[in-house]
């Protein structure tokens, strides 16, 4: 995947790495790493936690938990990568665009995602994706991360939601 975003972004000079927040933190700074590894040049990253931009606010209830948001500096012509661990409906990516757009106007945003699952509700596709899962509907992937969860794994729970 880091091959990919380097790829993507046609090298490194203008490439800010951007996670949300939880395990999409994790997973961008690891490319970043890599990245960092092969090319030799420190990539800026950051974090970003949607949740006040979720368009589902309400249904979170009353005190919704809200992490860090961190950026390093203007993204004004920037290459911004959104990193994340599971693509599904395209809110969360939604509601990342709309934070970014409060922080500058990046000359291009990709995605980059470690899971795929399908069943979009917005016209959002990722730029790079780990792999492509198919899912249903009642289907749950979950990413655990050796950072948060003390290893890594992917999961899918077939007809875990009702």
């Amino acid at each position: 995947m880091a091959v990919a975003v380097i790829e993507l972004a046609h090298g490194t000079d203008d490439l800010v790495l951007i996670g949300i927040q939880r395990r999409g933190v994790e997973l961008a700074e690891r490319i970043a790493k890599l990245i960092e590894q092969q090319e030799g040049v420190l990539v800026p990253r950051g974090a970003l936690d949607i949740t006040l931009y979720r368009d589902d606010l309400q249904t979170v209830g009353p005190k919704p938990v809200i992490g860090e948001t961190r950026l390093p500096g203007d993204l004004t012509g920037k290459h911004a990568v959104i990193v994340d661990d599971v693509l599904y409906t395209g809110r969360t990516v939604r509601a990342a665009l709309d934070e970014l757009a409060d922080f500058g106007r990046p000359k291009r945003i990709s995605l980059c995602v470690l899971v795929d699952r399908g069943g979009r509700e917005l016209p959002i596709q990722a730029d790079v994706v780990g792999k492509v899962v198919k899912t249903g509907p009642g289907d749950v992937v979950e990413v655990q991360v050796a950072e948060l969860d003390g290893r890594d794994q992917v999961d899918v729970v077939r007809g875990a939601r009702q």
